[in-house]
């Protein structure tokens, strides 16, 4: 038997994708949005914008480089001085598909919005004239260098991801609720930053949702553009008659409401796209785990010995795990302490990527600015921020600002985590993970401390000596810190 040959079909390519790629897409949209401004140009140079904003919106809340939001906002200028021009080019597309060409109402639609888009053509092109090439090539070098840190399909970014799905199902709700043009509108904003974030960073996902994305995505949109026809038809009065208003109110609705239609069929119900989403992304106490590893990510891009806090944070663990075990937590301790110590410890020196001199006053400052991650509370992160703040320098006492607004029970938890958290920066105050492994104890009246690595000779003994006054304090006994012998395995 004559031997066939069967071809198998090659692979679909897939779309560039990746900030790196968005970045001179913009340079290059610039370019040939320059020539004539034509509506593929800048509906492309528009998109090339909207994804670099979007990414950087989202990258910002893990690297707080100041770059990003100054790259956000001069492509926001762009963006905006192309809004009304786009908006004219798609409507003069929407009436050319739903307008009869010998229809009176569709001639003059055309003509008053063809006499617009020359207009907004010359406010376009001073925008694009005066936008800053060279300013956005240095970015477009530097910034993918730092976003090339996240690792794509890492834990991080499903927590980004969970937060731009939970911020677009809520305006989906409210969309639903109440049908309004507005809530719509933002509906496909919210959803376009959800597929975003998807599409750069979740290359797994992307392949399995990219497609209803984008058709989600288009349904919303022609719903937004219709809106936008009918209201401007309707402020300058572009019908012959309430017959002829009516009529074109109709046509324009019956597409509407047949996409607000499709929209629910495949987003509402027990088979809702919103579902099959939310179950690949993190569940339960994933997400709170998820939101301190970029907690740790944001720290890592700060902290110039990254290595020496992700140091103190084991000690501060293997020290809060055995007071616990030997019954020395306050009483009615917060349920997420150990939590809290964690990221205070992680966080703690972030402010010596601004100055070293009173750097911990500078890190509780800036930890205080990050926006809460989903799965923590505010109250949480306002507490690691303080745990950090008083990780050296003065006691927390109640005249402290920092300390007077706590709740008393807060107050007791700030010294007792900072208490630990001094003693476990002091026992790497060398910065060389010499300390490894530490086992506690009580014996006549006090907490014995026996750390592997320790020497009381050492220059870290007397910074060990200084840092456990607080936690003294707090456990009302005195501590001895001493050197974990190691055990010798004898020969049988």
């Amino acid at each position: 038997m004559d031997s066939q040959t069967v071809s198998t079909p090659s692979p679909k390519p897939q779309a560039p994708t990746g900030f790196a790629y968005w970045m001179h897409r913009v340079l290059e949209e610039c370019q040939r949005a320059s020539v004539d401004l034509a509506a593929d140009s800048v509906h492309d140079l528009r998109v090339a914008l909207r994804r670099c904003r979007s990414l950087a919106d989202g990258l910002m809340a893990i690297d707080s480089d100041p770059s990003w939001k100054a790259m956000k906002k001069a492509g926001k200028r762009l963006f905006s001085s192309l809004g009304e021009l786009r908006d004219v080019q798609v409507m003069i597309e929407w009436v050319q598909k739903l307008g009869p060409a010998d229809d009176p109402e569709t001639r003059a639609l055309l003509d008053l919005l063809a006499k617009r888009e020359q207009s907004h053509k010359l406010l376009a092109a001073e925008a694009v004239r005066g936008f800053d090439f060279r300013q956005w090539r240095k970015w477009s070098r530097e910034l993918p260098r730092r976003a090339a840190r996240v690792k794509p399909g890492s834990v991080v970014l499903k927590h980004l991801a969970l937060e731009r799905w939970t911020e677009a199902y809520d305006l989906h709700r409210q969309a639903l609720r109440n049908r309004s043009q507005t809530s719509f509108h933002q509906l496909r904003i919210g959803i376009k930053r959800f597929r975003y974030i998807v599409e750069n960073f979740l290359p797994v996902q992307h392949e399995l949702w990219s497609t209803d994305l984008k058709e989600l995505q288009d349904l919303l949109g022609d719903v937004h553009d219709l809106d936008v026809l009918w209201m401007t038809a309707t402020l300058v009065n572009a019908f012959a008659g309430p017959e002829s208003r009516q009529r074109w109110h109709g046509i324009v609705f019956e597409v509407r409401e047949k996409r607000i239609a499709r929209y629910r069929g495949r987003m509402v119900g027990p088979s809702s796209l919103w579902r099959v989403w939310r179950e690949d992304l993190p569940q339960g106490d994933q997400i709170r785990a998820a939101a301190t590893a970029r907690l740790k990510l944001w720290a890592s891009f700060l902290d110039p010995d990254f290595a020496h806090s992700q140091h103190v944070a084991v000690l501060a663990g293997q020290l809060f795990d055995g007071l616990e075990k030997l019954g020395l937590t306050p009483s009615n301790p917060a349920p997420n302490a150990r939590s809290i110590l964690l990221a205070a410890a992680l966080l703690h020196d972030v402010g010596r990527a601004r100055h070293e001199k009173g750097h911990h006053k500078t890190s509780y400052q800036l930890v205080r600015r990050i926006a809460v991650p989903l799965g923590w509370q505010a109250s949480e992160l306002e507490l690691a921020a303080t745990v950090a703040r008083f990780h050296r320098g003065a006691l927390p006492q109640a005249r402290q600002k920092n300390v007077r607004s706590l709740a008393p029970e807060q107050r007791a938890l700030v010294r007792y985590l900072a208490g630990i958290l001094r003693l476990a920066n002091a026992l790497d105050c060398t910065r060389d993970g010499q300390v490894k492994r530490l086992q506690l104890e009580e014996g006549r009246g006090m907490l014995l401390i026996a750390a592997a690595g320790y020497s009381p000779w050492a220059r870290s003994a007397e910074e060990v000596a200084s840092a456990r006054h607080l936690l003294e304090v707090v456990l009302r006994r005195p501590i001895l810190v001493k050197t974990l012998k190691p055990i010798v395995l004898r020969a049988a």
